[in-house]
This record gives C-alpha cells, structure tokens and sequence, in this order.
C-alpha cells in the first residue's frame, strides 16, 4: 500500500483584492444576501494532481517557478487544504518547507527541539536521547539557549534541519533547504540526506532548482508546469526533459538573458558566433567535433598586452572550459583601434550532447576587466548512437576503448 496518496488535488486561489472599505463592506452584505456580486479570477494552483509514493521512494520534485511545487509540499504536510480531490499520507512527517518552518521563535533552540519532538508525537525521553545528536549537527552548541528569534536565517535553518532529520519521522520533506548554510554545512546536509536514503530507507520528498542534485539523490522525479504533472518517471530522463525546456526558453529569449558589463570607452563586443571550418556561421556539432567560436570586438583606443578568454558554460551556469590568449604561441602585443576578428578553436569538444552558452572576457595588462559577458550566444552538442549508449550521470563525453580479458 502506498505511503502517500494523491487524489485529483486542485488548490485554487483567488486573484486581485477588494481595495475599499466600501467595496468590502458592499461585497460583504452582497454574500449574506446570496448575492455574490464580486466575481475575482480564480487561479489554479494544481489542477487535478493524481501520483501515489511507495515507503521508501526518494522523489525529487521539479519545475520552473510557479509551476506548484512548494503548493503541492504544503498539501503534504497538511498545512494548506485542497480546493477538491484529497491527499493521503500514512505516517508521520517531518516537513522542512521553508526556512524557519515550524521553528517557534519566541523558544529557545533546545525548547524547539523537544516542541517539534512532541509534535511528531515522540516520546520526551526518545527526544531526550536524541539531543546531543541534533545539537551537534546543527553545530550551534554556544546558541542552543539563545531564543531563535535572535538567530540568522542560517542557523534558523542549521537548527531546522538537525531537528527534522534526527526524529524518526516515516517521512522526510524538503522544500529547496539544502542550497542554505555554509559549504561545510551543505556538504554535512548531503551526507545526511544520503544516509537517510541508503541506510534508512526513509520515504523523501525534496523540491529543488538544483536538477543535479535531484538527479543524484533521488529515484524518481515528477516534473510540474503549470500545476500539472508533465513527467514521472526515471530521475535522469524527467532531469534532462526538464534540461531541454529550459534550454528551448533560454534559445527563444537568448537576446534577453545576455549579461554583460563593459568598458564602452575602450571596446565593445560587436558579435559571438560558432563558425565551421570554413568559417561559416553554425548552430550545432557533432559529440567530439571541433569547436570554433569567432568574436569580433570594436577597440575604441589602442590597448596594449590584453588578455581575451573565450570559455563555455551549461544553461544553469556550470563553467565547462576557459582559454586564454595569453596561453597561445603568440600572445596578443596590441590591439590597434578599430574592429578585430578573434577565433578560438579546440580540437576535440568532449562536452555530452546538450545546449551550451558562450562567454566572453577582456583584461587589460594588469588584470583590470575591460569586458565581461555570458549566454552571449548558444550552440548545441547534437545526439549521436554513442551518446545514447553512454550512462547519463555525466557531462564529459570521451570516446573510450575497452579491453576485457
């Protein structure tokens, strides 16, 4: 039997607000009547979400903002009720929403210890046991009878989190959490997570904008847009679905979503480009083909000794490669006034089958930023057999010859 039950939940909200005293009081006396003369947009937060979760799953869930992930979490911790349909949940929840979710701060860090104890319904004397535990992994032992209302949003979050995963909650939800903290403290958080999942078994629901992660850790990812359920299934094949959206969005608004800042006296980047051998303008290589990237700049006064490094990223800004002029045979002495042609090319591109943004930066003799830019211009690595065959948890992809004896 299923640990949770999601049956044709809908949550609809109504859009606008009623701005006069007298609208209001109208509006009122309207209702008492039976006379609803008010009628506001209704928008639909989740619209007819059906999915069921078996003990033990760990289910990321994803979608672009809006689409009703953190809506769907709160209908799973009963703290919002459906418009229509039901949600069943079999057993107990330790729910992390947000940040200070369920974290009294009027009480100490150890009196919410035992509060979110008790309302789990564990014993005192488990939670007792249990203390030392949470105190130390949430690291603030000096603050622990400091009232959290005089904590930063971090150690709010530190102390959240240790609560929520030491109790023995059947079910384990997580609204976006682990991106919270110092790198010391994610790199506990994950560890955490994953020795709940691999040695625990426990049942986990995590929403995050972090695809990688989801990927990583979860068994299964469901894909929301729009308060609908567009995808469930295998974590990579719901990820790199979600990865192919994105990417078609930032294509279609590729104009838009460039970010640069410029030395408009000294130059400007007049134009990026993925060129062939030819010298031709292209969209897309092949896995492995060569890769030449072709700007051109406009010098306002002559700058002598520049640095220029051209370098490729993924759509969520993960930096794949960086080469600088200043590495080449011939660094560049000078560029003179007036438009100049640079072209950068790698022999070999062994980046997986995906769209790919380009990024541009110019330095003076001492390091001083002339010009700096992303998503300038997007390219695509195409599919290929091999690509296919290949394991999806990758962003490499390198031809390799196997020798079994």
């Amino acid at each position: 039997m299923p640990i949770i039950e999601v049956k044709h939940l809908t949550k609809e909200y109504d859009l606008g607000a009623i701005t006069s005293l007298k609208d209001n009081i109208r509006h009122t006396l309207a209702k008492l009547q039976g006379k609803d003369t008010w009628q506001r947009e209704r928008f639909k937060a989740l619209d007819d979400v059906n999915f069921s979760i078996e003990e033990g799953e760990v289910v990321g869930i994803i979608g672009h903002n809006g689409a009703g992930k953190s809506t769907l979490l709160k209908h799973l911790a009963n703290i919002t009720k459906p418009t229509r349909g039901e949600v069943i949940v079999r057993g107990s929840i330790a729910p992390l929403i947000e940040v200070g979710a369920g974290v009294n701060p009027e009480l100490t860090g150890r009196e919410n210890i035992f509060l979110n104890g008790a309302i789990l319904g564990i014993p005192k004397k488990v939670i007792q046991s249990k203390l030392d535990e949470i105190i130390d992994f949430s690291e603030l032992e000096q603050f622990i009878d400091t009232p959290v209302k005089r904590y930063s949003s971090g150690m709010t979050v530190k102390l959240g989190f240790s609560i929520a995963t030491s109790m023995d909650a059947d079910i384990l939800i997580i609204d976006e959490v682990l991106a919270v903290g110092d790198l010391a403290f994610q790199r506990k958080c994950f560890d955490r997570m994953e020795d709940l999942i691999k040695k625990q078994g426990k049942t986990v629901l995590l929403v995050s904008h972090n695809i990688r992660q989801v990927a990583r850790m979860c068994t299964r990812a469901i894909l929301l847009g729009h308060g609908t359920i567009t995808r469930d299934g295998d974590p990579s094949d719901v990820c790199n679905e979600f990865y192919e959206e994105n990417n078609r969005q930032i294509l279609e608004h590729v104009k838009n979503n460039k970010s640069e800042q410029a030395n408009q006296e000294l130059l400007q980047l007049v134009d990026v480009s993925v060129v062939s051998e030819a010298g031709q303008n292209i969209e897309s290589i092949k896995p492995g083909d060569a890769l030449r990237i072709k700007i051109i700049i406009k010098v306002n006064k002559a700058i002598t000794k520049p640095e220029i490094v051209i370098g490729t990223h993924t759509t969520d800004f993960v930096y794949l490669t960086a080469s600088s002029t200043d590495t080449s045979e011939r660094p560049i002495e000078q560029l003179s006034a007036g438009k100049h042609t640079i072209t950068l090319e790698q022999k070999h591109y062994p980046i997986k089958a995906g769209v790919y943004g380009i990024r541009v930066a110019v330095f003076d003799q001492n390091r001083n930023s002339l010009y700096s830019g992303e998503n300038l211009n997007f390219f695509t690595v195409e599919k290929s057999t091999f690509e296919s065959k290949e394991p999806p948890m990758r962003l490499i992809s390198i031809a390799s010859k196997w020798l079994v004896e």
